[in-house]
């Protein structure tokens, strides 16, 4: 006779893979969520400015009401059902993540994840959600940065994983959090196209053994679209008329808006690419240039006071706590699949 215990089990399973059975979307989101820190010092890294002593007041009550805001946005953006993947800025350990998946409103959602063990001097890291039942994990793979090799200091980790999904493809994902502008955009710029250059030769590398290319890089990279980071190094262009399967294109290329706000002007960081075999090469699942946007939920925004209209509703001004959510705003693909 069946256990209560196992019954439930069996139940519960069934009810996770059922959804992916008559699945037509395969969500995608990123999020550089802002500083998500425990209350917790890591003696290897520089995270004193997130300590209950610090300046900034990092506490408990205030880090798991962070916790409950990123799982608000995520839950949001999957409509009828959770993104499959999101991709995660700006996250200091694999404990944020462990509580973000199982002590949050986030802990009904079955999430599993990856994440890097960068050597970024306060310890911030890159994150991949994802959904067992509709993205089935193969492997995971850290790229690291020799930052050395141009006398700057560590970077985060380039997060790869790779997954099924129920198409019976497999997906290549790329997550990257690239070299902040800190000193100025220009002064900054050269470890940005460094970095750049070691996720082109990784997603080249993939593109080029794969019998079918599906992948998608996504991250703060910040940068816009038309720096050379971007448009250069990497080469992902927004999509037109002709299409190269292992070229990755662009998707927030030309989008109203952006991400994140300075000085009053919006701009897009936050980027997702995809492979020109996504957009055009497989039948059984498809991205689209109209299919990818930026998540601007009014509880995201607020009204700039300084320079008018609205910004991101952040978690800090400088030093001082405000409560809001983050400084970026999210970007969401969704996919179509059309299982065999």
């Amino acid at each position: 006779m069946i256990s209560l215990k196992t019954f439930l089990s069996g139940l519960a399973l069934f009810c996770a893979l059922a959804p992916s059975q008559a699945q037509d979307k395969f969500r995608v989101m990123e999020y550089n969520v802002e500083n998500l820190f425990d209350c917790s010092h890591d003696s290897l890294k520089n995270d004193y400015e997130f300590q209950p002593d610090s300046p900034r007041g990092w506490t408990k009550a205030r880090y798991y009401d962070k916790l409950a805001k990123i799982a608000k946005v995520i839950l949001a953006a999957g409509d009828k059902q959770v993104p499959d993947l999101v991709g995660l800025c700006e996250v200091e350990n694999e404990h944020c993540v462990q509580d973000l998946v199982k002590n949050s409103p986030l802990r009904d959602a079955g999430y599993d994840f990856a994440i890097t063990q960068s050597p970024d001097e306060r310890g911030i890291d890159v994150v991949l959600l994802y959904q067992p039942a509709t993205f089935r994990h193969l492997s995971t793979h850290a790229i690291g940065i020799p930052s050395k090799e141009i006398d700057r200091r560590p970077t985060r980790d380039i997060l790869h994983v790779s997954g099924r999904i129920v198409t019976g493809d497999t997906l290549d994902v790329f997550v990257c959090h690239m070299p902040s502008r800190s000193g100025g955009e220009k002064q900054s710029e050269p470890y940005r196209l460094f970095t750049a250059g070691y996720l082109r030769r990784a997603a080249d590398s993939v593109m080029a053994v794969r019998q079918h290319p599906n992948v998608i890089v996504m991250g703060d990279f910040n940068d816009y679209p038309s720096n050379r980071s971007i448009a250069e190094v990497i080469g992902a262009v927004r999509p037109g008329d002709q299409i190269e399967k292992t070229r990755l294109y662009n998707l927030m290329d030309g989008k109203e808006g952006g991400t994140y706000r300075y000085r009053g002007e919006w701009g897009t960081l936050d980027q997702m690419m995809v492979s020109g075999y996504l957009l055009e090469g497989n039948e059984r699942i498809r991205a689209k240039y109209e299919d990818a946007q930026i998540l601007k939920f009014p509880f995201l925004l607020e009204e700039d006071d300084r320079y008018g209209g609205e910004s991101p509703s952040r978690t800090y001004w400088g030093k001082k706590y405000h409560g809001g959510y983050s400084d970026h705003l999210p970007v969401l693909l969704e996919l179509e699949l059309k299982e065999e």
